[in-house]
């Protein structure tokens, strides 16, 4: 019988948006390998859960968002990925709203915090090509389902609603253009509230219709 010893982790590349800019959630280890260095948050999957499970029940108990949106995104197995040994993990994508996280402390950290994806700080094991993977993930999601719903307070403007889409997509698009296609959709519906406490004319509130993941041509 082939006896092994092999251990299984999952990642959660955690992404939102926050001032203007997508950012990922990173920790810093204060254990090796890689000590001192930024990191996705990462665990152990226990001997009783399967990795969804493990991938809901550590985003819940370190950033305290319910409402989140969690998305297996690959296997990354290389042999040498992990110094200490074997050690396989599986990476999720998680989707939150920036205003609803609180973040609790890790296990093997020293700190964590939000960086933005296009100033990111060395990363240790293969996190780099990781949050690159997730990144092209989002894209594509943003591209043709609902799923920027995960990301925007729960209220909104269409503008905040445009913005959010050019910050992932790195596109600009017209307004006009941008609002027909939103509207030819019928994924968002206004509340009959608007924006208070600004300067300037108070825009319209949104909230998406249905909460579930729906395929849509958004662009």
């Amino acid at each position: 019988m082939i006896k092994q010893h092999i251990l299984v982790t999952v990642d959660n590349v955690i992404f939102t948006v926050i001032q203007d800019r997508l950012e990922v959630l990173l920790v810093k280890r204060d254990i090796e390998p890689f000590k001192n260095q930024w990191s996705i948050p990462w665990w152990f999957v226990l001997e009783t859960e399967d990795c969804e499970v493990a991938a809901y029940r550590e985003l819940r108990e370190k950033t305290n968002v319910k409402d989140v949106y969690l998305e297996q995104l690959y296997t990354f197995s290389d042999v040498k990925r992990d110094s200490r040994g074997r050690v396989i993990t599986v990476a999720y994508m998680a989707l939150v709203t920036r205003e609803n996280i609180v973040i609790n402390a890790w296990s093997y950290t020293s700190e964590a915090k939000f960086f933005p994806v296009n100033s990111l700080p060395k990363l240790g094991f293969d996190h780099k090509k990781i949050i690159e993977y997730a990144i092209q993930r989002l894209q594509w999601k943003m591209e043709y389902t609902n799923v920027s719903q995960y990301i925007l307070p729960n209220k909104f403007t269409l503008s905040e609603l445009q913005k959010v889409y050019e910050i992932v997509l790195n596109k600009t698009f017209d307004v006009r253009n941008f609002r027909k296609k939103i509207d030819s959709l019928h994924i968002i519906k206004p509340t009959g509230e608007k924006e208070i406490g600004v300067q300037y004319r108070p825009a319209k509130l949104y909230k998406f219709i249905n909460k579930k993941i729906d395929i849509v041509e958004i662009l």
